[in-house]
């Protein structure tokens, strides 16, 4: 009986110690899965920080590329084509011995010529807007473009293209002042009796431009009038 009742003790004990023994690897159990879990939650907000800077970083160099090619599609945009002017279209059309030989129908162009260019030698330093020219001459755009392109061939005038309200046209300035008689109006030599007789070369007292008195009060009188 006391056999038993000892072997019973142990057995308790032993189910004692075992209970205590299943606590202890319980606690541990449970103090080792609580560091693992904060650990696993400090892990995925660093992964989360990261994908977000990462996202945001993203989205930044996105915004950029597309700014910079719309900025490039910008830049590459062909700029509106300029009009051209009458004058550079007959430019591509004609020839400089077409335009250099331009003649207008029943006009006589020698005549024409002679014309614009006295109206020219009255601005000598501006010039005048060929609009201007054209209507005191009464002709049209199209025989006053090519009018000036002829002129400018033959060396009479120079063309300088301008912005005029809005428009590109040009300023015609005289190149070849025309000759005037007003220079020789009132010359002896035009009236002289012994014109025919009178050379450089002659001795005195034959006729000789060098030592005309005629010549020489003439030119006294001329040069006090510009006085």
């Amino acid at each position: 009986m006391k056999k038993s009742s000892k072997a019973e003790k142990e057995a308790a004990e032993l189910k004692a110690e075992l209970e205590k023994r299943k606590q202890e690897l319980a606690l541990l159990s449970k103090k080792a899965k609580k560091p693992k879990a904060k650990a696993t939650k400090k892990v995925e907000k660093t992964k989360a920080k990261a994908t977000k800077k990462v996202e945001k970083t993203k989205a930044k160099a996105t915004k950029k590329v597309e700014k910079t090619k719309a900025k490039a599609t910008k830049k590459v945009e062909p700029e509106p084509e300029i009009p051209k002017t009458m004058e550079e279209e007959l430019e591509a059309q004609y020839t400089d011995e077409e335009l250099r030989n331009f003649r207008i129908e029943k006009k006589d162009m020698e005549q024409l010529t002679n014309r614009v260019c006295e109206i020219l030698a009255e601005h000598p330093d501006d010039g005048m807007l060929q609009s201007d020219v054209w209507k005191r001459l009464k002709l049209s755009t199209r025989d006053g473009s090519r009018l000036s392109l002829r002129l400018e061939r033959r060396g009479m005038i120079t063309r300088e293209k301008i912005l005029q309200n809005g428009r590109w046209t040009y300023r015609l300035i005289i190149e070849q002042m025309p000759i005037s008689l007003e220079s020789i109006q009132n010359a002896p030599c035009l009236t002289c009796p012994v014109e025919q007789k009178c050379n450089i070369d002659n001795a005195y007292p034959d006729p000789n431009p060098k030592h005309c008195e005629l010549i020489q009060e003439w030119v006294i009188i001329e040069s006090k009038k510009k006085k």
